[in-house]
């Protein structure tokens, strides 16, 4: 039994988010999760189980998703395992690069960090979405109106930087054990005028929890919270009192951070010595 290691790229607007869903009585919905495992069985040729690092909702795009999955007999060198795949996959799924792993690699637990962005643009920028830009951009940046204060954005993120209780930021607060999480870097940029970058890295993410956060940014963009606001709306816990879900359109999963030696290769007696290549670094 050998572990494979996909990192993967996406265009989440047609899908029902990553996970499988298939509910009773009915066909399956078309989701990540879904689409890629078909795919792999096709390739290796045995049931697998395709497990993602991160269940992105419907409509959130991925650049660095991270999959395992297992194979007890291998065919296909991993160096050409992405060309396989990529020649079945529909168009807007994209595997970037397949290494084999310890046996012990697990994309959700060994986790270190994760880092997402959310792109919109604001003010006299949003003629643009409702022109010809709208076209080709509709399904990856929101639209926010009136034009935003960046500066005072900016001073609000560091009340949100360290570990604090995200309870306010939760979708379902009560579904996870705890709600206390770490977030190590957030940063506003204007990369052109009315378009705006929102990126954040962390331990990890509640349910929506990065889609409220940036709502709760644009509330202090429109002044109807100040920078300082922040720490007492994290200390509050209470989910009225931050900003709105933002539309998932916006939001990107950029990377995810695993310890060195779960990624490294693992050695060929992982996989009975067939000599499968074991691709290239990451």
């Amino acid at each position: 039994m050998a572990r494979y290691r996909l990192l993967l790229a996406y265009d989440g607007t047609d899908f029902h988010g990553w996970q499988r869903q298939e509910p009773p009585g009915m066909e399956p919905l078309r989701t990540v999760q879904g689409e890629l495992q078909r795919v792999v069985q096709d390739v290796v040729r045995e049931p697998v189980t395709v497990v993602g690092a991160s269940r992105t909702d419907a409509g959130v795009h991925a650049r660095g998703q991270v999959a395992a999955f297992d194979a007890v007999d291998m065919r296909v060198p991993c160096e050409r395992l992405p060309d396989a795949l990529n020649s079945r996959l529909p168009r807007d799924i994209e595997v970037r690069e397949a290494r084999l792993v310890a046996p012990g690699f697990n994309p959700i637990g060994g986790c270190l960090s994760k880092c997402y962005s959310y792109t919109l643009v604001h003010g006299d920028a949003r003629v643009c979405m409702a022109g010809r830009a709208g076209v080709f951009e509709r399904h990856t940046v929101a639209a926010v109106r009136p034009a935003l204060d960046v500066v005072a954005m900016r001073a609000a993120c560091g009340f949100f930087v360290g570990t604090h209780d995200f309870r306010a930021l939760a979708h379902d607060p009560d579904a996870r054990e705890t709600t206390v999480r770490t977030i190590y870097t957030l940063t506003v940029v204007e990369r052109a005028p009315g378009l705006v970058r929102i990126e954040v890295s962390g331990s990890g993410f509640l349910h929506h929890m990065v889609r409220i956060l940036v709502g709760t940014l644009v509330e202090v963009g429109r002044g109807r919270i100040a920078p300082g606001d922040v720490a007492g709306i994290l200390v509050g816990r209470d989910r009225s009192a931050a900003g709105r879900t933002m539309p998932p359109e916006g939001l990107c999963l950029e990377w995810i951070h695993y310890p060195a030696e779960q990624v490294e290769p693992a050695d060929d007696r992982a996989h009975g010595g067939k000599g499968v290549d074991e691709g290239g670094g990451a």
